[in-house]
């Protein structure tokens, strides 16, 4: 059975960008119709970790996910990022995902594990969003995905990847 799924996305933050490319990835997935009834999209947060966050968790509580996925862009990475840990700096605590990260990236060819969500809106996205699961449904997995720029060179090899891991997760057949 396929797991009830949140897929998040951000919205840009600097004039110049034309898109984001977490919410380009999500597009591509939901154009080529592989995410089913069991997915509900969450597109184009706003990048402001408080308010991301509050929207996030209000639609966790609605729609009562087994898995809340972020998709965020990291502009300077070539692969696609299963981010393993969101950091609180201010209280300097670690929250980490309970998936193993390591058998979903595992044989494929443009995904990574990484330990480090950066030190911007994605990481405190993940960290609040980890910290809430936990102590409020700990059943419910989460995980961070970065997207680097998508491009015509990338674009067929990153979409393939980010299905794959889909599949891995059960959220899509």
């Amino acid at each position: 059975m396929l797991k009830r799924t949140l897929i998040t996305s951000f919205d840009t933050w600097l004039p110049e960008q034309a898109s984001n490319a977490s919410d380009d990835l999500l597009a591509l997935l939901l154009h080529r119709g592989v995410l089913g009834n069991n997915v509900h999209t969450l597109r184009r947060l706003p990048v402001q970790t408080d308010l991301a966050s509050q929207l996030v968790i209000s639609a966790i509580n609605h729609v009562q996910p087994d898995l809340v996925l972020c998709l965020g862009m990291a502009s300077h990475r070539e692969w696609l990022s299963l981010e393993s840990t969101g950091h609180d700096f201010e209280t300097e605590q670690a929250y980490t995902t309970m998936l193993d990260l390591e058998q979903l990236c595992r044989g494929l060819a443009m995904t990574e594990v990484s330990h480090h969500a950066g030190t911007f809106v994605c990481n405190g996205l993940y960290c609040n969003l980890l910290k809430y699961l936990r102590m409020h449904n700990p059943a419910t997995d989460c995980l961070f995905l970065h997207v680097p720029v998508l491009t015509i060179e990338n674009q067929a090899a990153l979409l393939a990847d980010c299905i794959q891991v889909l599949q891995r997760l059960q959220v899509c057949g």
